[in-house]
């Protein structure tokens, strides 16, 4: 496994990540806990060494199955986690009070089952709290040894400037994927500039661009992407002239979907390290092996064409969650 740096000063990290909130929560029913523990075993073992959670992932479920799962490995892995909401959930608005702050980092190293939290993002910003005293808080969570680095999640320019001011950010993690690419105007730029790695979520496109889903497809009770507006039929039928893009090059070059659009997304910056979720063993060496899939300039510049052509239809997110989130 190749790997990378986040930021100037941070960790390294495998090339690709593992997103571990899907194996609990916002699709469906929890996968077995033994299940999950072995899925996240078997990442180790192929040489994923950055692992993905967040208190909101069913307020310390999702850290409780990761800190088990790295239990055994845990000098040899890096595991972000995550603050930012109301009582760790995200449909009840935002908190990220220095006092909520502490609170959420000591439970999440009981939840983890560590002294140490690697990487500890702000989930999302809060616009009650001034973001100096944010990154004040985890610069003082930093000194206390209780956390190692900073990062942000879908924060804006300013914001990340603000931060990064008071306690240099690691990484800042966003939604990034052929299938959004709104990074790509302002907060890309910055991060070069800053020296801050990126960690896109959602780089298969909350699994659209792995050509698995199409306008029959029908998510199961408790998959959050029934009601995103990307998701809907008549959207996911219009936005399928991309996945049929992206899967033309796929098996011209003998290669999946996934390992094209995980391909270019590493292809864009060498601090980019992209972290798809599964549940299933064989979609997670699918996705590793995307690392090894090299895109000539000349095929880097023809998906760029076929994004230029092709208008993607549908918010990324509900009305409700944009209001209460800030997105």
């Amino acid at each position: 496994m190749q790997t990378r740096t986040l930021g100037r000063n941070g960790p390294q990290v495998s090339a690709l990540g593992l997103g571990c909130m899907g194996l609990t929560f916002g699709l469906g029913p929890a996968t077995e806990r033994g299940e999950a523990i072995a899925l996240i075993r078997a990442a180790v073992e192929r040489g994923v060494t950055f692992f993905d959670t967040a208190e909101a992932y069913g307020q310390g479920a999702n850290e409780d199955v990761v800190g088990e799962a790295l239990a055994p490995f845990r000098d040899d892995v890096v595991i972000a986690t995550k603050f930012g909401f109301l009582d760790g959930q995200a449909m009840k608005g935002l908190d990220s009070r220095p006092e909520r702050i502490r609170a959420v980092a000591e439970a999440s190293l009981r939840h983890l089952k560590t002294d140490r939290i690697d990487l500890f993002y702000q989930h999302r910003v809060d616009p009650n709290v001034p973001m100096e005293d944010v990154a004040g808080t985890v610069r003082d969570l930093i000194a206390e040894g209780k956390i190692k680095h900073f990062g942000l999640s879908e924060a804006g320019a300013g914001s990340i400037r603000k931060a990064h001011s008071v306690q240099p950010v690691a990484a800042l993690q966003s939604e990034y994927s052929l299938f959004w690419r709104e990074p790509e105007k302002e907060i890309l730029p910055l991060l070069e500039e800053l020296g801050i790695g990126f960690v896109p979520f959602s780089p298969l496109g909350k699994g659209f661009l792995t050509g698995k889903i199409d306008e029959r497809t029908e998510f199961g009770e408790g998959d959050f992407r029934a009601i995103v507006p990307r998701f809907q039929a008549e959207n996911r039928k219009a936005n399928l002239a991309l996945v049929d893009r992206v899967g033309e090059l796929a098996t011209e070059k003998g290669v999946t979907n996934a390992q094209i659009a995980l391909a270019w997304l590493l292809a864009q910056r060498p601090w980019i390290v992209p972290i798809p979720g599964t549940t299933k063993l064989h979609r997670l060496e699918e996705n590793l092996g995307a690392v090894d899939v090299i895109l000539s300039p000349e095929e880097l510049d023809r998906i760029g064409e076929t994004l230029a052509q092709i208008e993607l239809v549908g918010e990324r997110y509900p009305a409700a969650i944009r209001d209460r989130q800030g997105r």
